[in-house]
């Protein structure tokens, strides 16, 4: 099991749906106590299940290609850069790969990235390119190339009226003045690749679960192409873990 012991905010603060608040660029990105082995977790989905975790439409590319500059010119502390090579916070050492921007950002981050854009023609954003190597109950294949409505379904709460809200959202973002915002779940299982719905895995009560997920959800707004990047950082914690903390 890979897990945290801490998390960046305090679970049982939240505001209403989409429970959502600025942050300063330079706390985008983070490093926890897990990266070491939540990245080779990432390198074993992409070694062996690449196209589960990796989608890039071809007109995407060139907001994948931003989307990895900005993140080189954002990364948190313990990482260090020489030219085309960034040495890890873990000791280890990458060397950038332009032609599979977003393989080489697997190897970077602990974050999984999304990238929305809104297309000629769409009213709303639609997910282009994902590296997603620790979706909470969905499958990158099913939201591929899919507008912002039909990605959250079956997402209870997320109605027309908070389509409208957060599609003005997406608009709104401005370059360099990220949004973050976390959720909340109870799981029955600690692994972090659960691309399996909600509908079909076995239920979990908070009452008794012995897993708290959480997700610190960030968008950024890439100033070039003017895509949105959607970037998940996932946290879980024992249950006794997370109850100290709220204690």
């Amino acid at each position: 099991m890979i897990l945290q012991t801490r998390l960046p905010y305090d679970p049982d603060t939240a505001r209403p749906l989409p429970n959502i608040g600025p942050i300063p660029m330079s706390e985008w990105l983070l490093a926890d106590e897990a990266y070491g082995a939540q990245m080779a977790e990432r390198a074993r989905l992409l070694a062996e299940r690449r196209e589960d975790v990796v989608q890039l439409d071809p007109d995407a590319r060139p907001a994948a290609d931003e989307l990895l500059e900005v993140v080189l010119e954002n990364l948190p502390a313990g990482f260090s850069r020489s030219g085309e090579t960034v040495r890890r916070p873990d000791g280890e050492t990458v060397t950038l790969d332009r032609d599979d921007p977003l393989g080489t950002l697997s190897r970077l981050v602990q974050e999984d990235l999304c990238i929305l854009e809104k297309r000629p023609g769409s009213d709303e954003h639609v997910l282009t390119g994902a590296l997603l190597c620790f979706p909470a109950s969905w499958r990158l294949s099913a939201k591929f190339m899919h507008p912002l409505v039909h990605i959250h379904i079956p997402v209870a709460d997320y109605d027309a009226a908070l389509a409208r809200r957060v599609q003005r959202l997406f608009d709104g973002i401005q370059a360099g003045r990220p949004l973050m915002r976390f959720n909340r779940l109870w799981y029955q299982d600690a692994t972090l690749h659960q691309p399996v719905s909600r509908q079909h895995r076995p239920g979990a009560q908070a009452e008794s679960a012995p897993f708290f997920r959480s997700e610190r959800q960030c968008l950024v707004r890439l100033p070039r192409t003017g895509a949105v990047a959607f970037t998940i950082h996932t946290y879980v914690l024992e249950r006794e873990t997370v109850l100290g903390l709220s204690a």
